[in-house]
């Protein structure tokens, strides 16, 4: 079952022990019903609505050292604002490369934001379903438009 049909395309979900492991683009995953499909379902909704701005799903991306460090550096980054490459490079002692790589490999695009991080003099990537349009419609549903022109 489908968690959420959004403006980047339906969003299914995987999970295990009771918190999301990945976001799934464009079909459903393994997370099908019960209380944890609920409350995801209820907080994209909520998300895409424009009237949350703090996931509090529980959330068990895996991944070794570095990506759980960067997994948490990109989820205090706040809704509406962004970081560049650059600035997480910095703040994690690594490459900003290695963190555009990390960027792509985020097992749960929107809830860990990725969207929220840019290049230098740009947009950068992003690996989920829609690509680049779809981090410019994700920025703009936070109110980071702006910061496109």
């Amino acid at each position: 079952m489908i968690c959420a049909q959004s403006p980047v395309g339906p969003l299914g979900a995987d999970a295990a022990d009771g918190a999301v492991t990945a976001l799934v683009w464009g079909k459903a995953g393994s997370l099908t019903g019960g209380p944890l499909h609920r409350q995801l379902s209820d907080e994209l909704a909520a998300y895409f609505a424009g009237a949350l701005k703090e996931f509090t799903v529980p959330l068990a991306p895996r991944g070794n050292l570095f990506q759980q460090a960067f997994y948490a550096a990109l989820s205090e980054i706040p809704y509406g604002e962004t970081r560049t490459y650059g600035d997480l490079a910095k703040d994690l002692g690594v490459s900003a490369q290695a963190i555009g790589q990390a960027c792509g490999a985020n097992p749960i695009a929107i809830l860990i934001p990725c969207h929220r991080v840019l290049g230098a003099s740009g947009l950068g990537g992003y690996s989920g379903m829609g690509g680049v349009e779809a981090k410019v419609a994700l920025l703009k549903l936070e109110g980071a438009a702006g910061l496109l022109i």
